[in-house]
């Protein structure tokens, strides 16, 4: 996982507009979430992962394919970050029949992930 994009609103945008594949999305989570991947033993980490998400999900979910997993990212978002992708970027959503579930939770991953860029940037000014 050590190639993935830099996390900026030019990837969260590229996450919005689906240039960036499912995949990079999953780990680009995972890595904030705090899961490892050990590449010698195949295995995963979770020992920098909360405990909420440990608890429930020892190896990180497929938050494209998985609904409950999706759902548990949308409440660990905080209340005031719910409308980031609106408010900060100008995301006005997607057309009618032109979205589905895949795109929805692209977009709750991309607005969780843009809700962690503005919790760590709070507390480590500097990041992208």
């Amino acid at each position: 996982m050590s190639n993935l994009p830099p996390l900026n609103t030019e990837t969260i945008w590229a996450i919005i507009n689906d240039t960036i594949d499912d995949a990079t999305v999953n780990q680009l989570v995972w890595h904030c979430l705090g899961y490892r991947h050990d590449e010698i033993s195949g295995k995963w980490d979770a020992s920098g992962v909360a405990e909420e998400w440990q608890n429930e999900y020892p190896e990180p979910p497929d938050f494209i394919e998985s609904r409950p997993a999706t759902v548990k990212l949308t409440r660990s978002i905080p209340p005031e970050n719910k409308q980031l992708l609106k408010e900060s970027l100008g995301f006005k959503g997607y057309k009618i029949g032109e979205f589905g579930p895949r795109q929805t939770r692209r977009a709750t991953a991309a607005n969780w992930l843009l809700s962690y860029l503005r919790q760590t940037s709070l507390k480590e000014p500097g990041l992208a």
